[in-house]
Order: C-alpha cells, then sequence, then structure tokens
C-alpha cells in the first residue's frame, strides 16, 4: 500500500475508533489520524503474531486490524493524558 492509502485508512480506523470510544481523549483530526495510522500497524502486527493475517490491501480484513489497533492506542493515549 502506498503512503496516501496509508494515511486514507489512518484516518478512517481512527474515526471509526473514536465513533466506537467516544470521550475525552483529546486530540483533533490530525491527533486521530496518527492514531489511525500507528493503530493500523499495530493491528498488523497484531493480526501477524495471532495469524488473522496482516494489513496487506484497502479491505474490510484490514480496516478492522487497524480499528481494532487504533482502539487499543486511543485507550492508552486516553489513560495517559487523563493522569495530567
Amino acid at each position: 500500500m502506498g503512503i496516501i492509502a496509508w494515511i486514507v485508512l489512518g484516518l478512517l480506523a481512527g474515526l471509526l475508533a473514536k465513533f466506537i470510544m467516544p470521550g475525552r481523549q483529546g486530540g483533533g483530526l490530525i491527533v486521530t489520524t496518527l492514531l489511525g495510522i500507528v493503530g493500523a500497524f499495530a493491528g498488523g502486527w497484531i493480526g501477524t503474531q495471532l495469524g488473522w493475517g496482516d494489513i496487506s490491501g484497502f479491505d474490510m480484513r484490514s480496516l478492522g486490524l487497524a480499528v481494532l489497533g487504533a482502539v487499543v492506542l486511543l485507550f492508552i493515549y486516553g489513560l495517559v493524558t487523563s493522569r495530567r
């Protein structure tokens, strides 16, 4: 996947993760996109470790893995920023 596809996948994953976990995590569109992109990498790694496959294209499985990773990262981000 190209960098533009990763950004689009990250944006979608971040927005879906924010929809799944609403709350006061802070951050705007850029933070949501960055969490989604990093979440896509994390979700791909988690999926590979569990034998579910990886993020190799723009399909529902890849989006699901990216959202899973983004939800985990959003949860961690919320914990870190709530301690301030």
